[in-house]
């Protein structure tokens, strides 16, 4: 049992584990945090990393926190629900500090970590977002596999806020929540019928009319949505600056990966419109949808997303016409001489990217 008296610097929490690109993710979601916390005055904040791999983070003003396999296994009980994970590493920070936050890898601050913490008072729930009211969504699974269970249980009704947990900040008192919400997850599991936000769902169980709740997508992105491109920006940060991810450029430079999606500007995309309708009509979308990758940004970290778009466009084209694009029919629309010249000098880069990335 701890009995050391909790700390009570805000505890700034990440938990990563698993494939290269979460790491690479938190990496920049701390540097975003430290470039916007150099502004910030009385910004005693600690960071701590829960992760299966330090390294990443040897380079930044962290505290790794060991996470081992059987432990996270552990955490995943009774049922190998890891998200389960997330409430257990911050029901732990929070016997440790008086107040914390645990936000999703996926995410980069647009204002100081501090500003978030000011939200997070006694008695609030800090979470990313509201979604909708419970009854509004009817034909999702949660209301489909357990609403007469909940309502049975007199724990929520059409009127519940679902939440999105990208971030969760509570103050110590109030951590009885995620002792509520894992009481949850484990209870409804099994009658869940395997739907991906049943954490998030928990915690707005354990929450509701127990809690205020508070959100914060006005200082912080959570690129859940359109998350291959943001990743494309962030790897593209990552790649110029992992050999110093806190020197005064790598930290500006987290500025510079913004919310917006890197499309090509209105009348641009206009022009790609005109110029595909002299192709056949089976193959329009798919050249006009290439080009939104060859449009030359200013940004660095948005042009690095132009694979993703060429990604996008053939998985986009595989699912209009219901088969995979197989490299003949791939040789031959590149070889169109029309293309040849929509595309010019890029066509020959995006035909051996197309060849050498699987199909959906």
């Amino acid at each position: 049992m701890n009995t050391a008296a909790p700390t009570p610097r805000p505890q700034l929490v990440y938990l990563v584990f698993g494939a290269e690109t979460y790491h690479q993710e938190a990496v920049f979601s701390i540097a975003s945090a430290l470039a916007l916390l150099r502004d910030a005055q009385d910004a005693a904040i600690d960071i701590q990393v829960f992760s299966d791999n330090p390294e990443p983070y040897r380079l930044l003003p962290v505290r790794v926190r060991p996470l081992d396999e059987a432990t996270r296994k552990r955490w995943c009980e009774p049922h190998g629900y890891h998200f389960r994970t997330k409430h257990v590493v911050l029901r732990q920070v929070l016997q440790e500090s008086e107040v914390a936050l645990l936000i999703d890898t996926d995410t980069f601050f647009h204002h100081s970590p501090t500003a978030l913490f000011e939200r997070v008072q006694p008695g609030t729930l800090l979470c990313n977002a509201f979604y909708t009211k419970y009854g509004d969504n009817r034909e999702s699974i949660l209301y489909s596999a357990l609403h007469q269970r909940l309502r049975d249980m007199g724990v929520a009704d059409d009127d519940m806020m679902t939440l999105n947990s990208g971030v969760m900040g509570l103050h110590q008192q109030d951590a009885h929540v995620l002792d509520r919400s894992i009481e949850l997850m484990d209870e409804l599991f099994p009658h869940a019928q395997g739907a991906y936000t049943l954490e998030e769902f928990c915690l707005s169980i354990a929450a509701y009319r127990t809690l205020n709740v508070r959100e914060c997508p006005d200082l912080i992105h959570h690129y859940w949505s359109r998350k291959q491109l943001f990743r494309a920006k962030v790897k593209a940060w990552i790649a110029k600056h992992a050999a110093n991810p806190t020197s005064a450029l790598a930290l500006d430079d987290t500025r510079q990966v913004s919310a917006h999606l890197p499309r090509p500007p209105r009348l641009q995309r206009l022009m790609y419109k005109l110029v595909t309708l002299v192709l056949p009509k089976n193959q329009q979308q798919f050249i006009r949808e290439i080009l939104y990758g060859c449009y030359e940004h200013e940004n660095e970290f948005d042009q690095a997303c132009a694979p993703v778009w060429w990604d996008k466009a053939r998985q986009n084209q595989e699912e209009r016409q219901k088969r995979p694009i197989d490299a003949h029919l791939l040789e031959h629309w590149f070889a169109n001489p029309v293309v040849r010249l929509i595309l010019g000098e890029r066509r020959e880069a995006i035909y051996e990217h197309l060849m050498k990335s699987p199909g959906k």
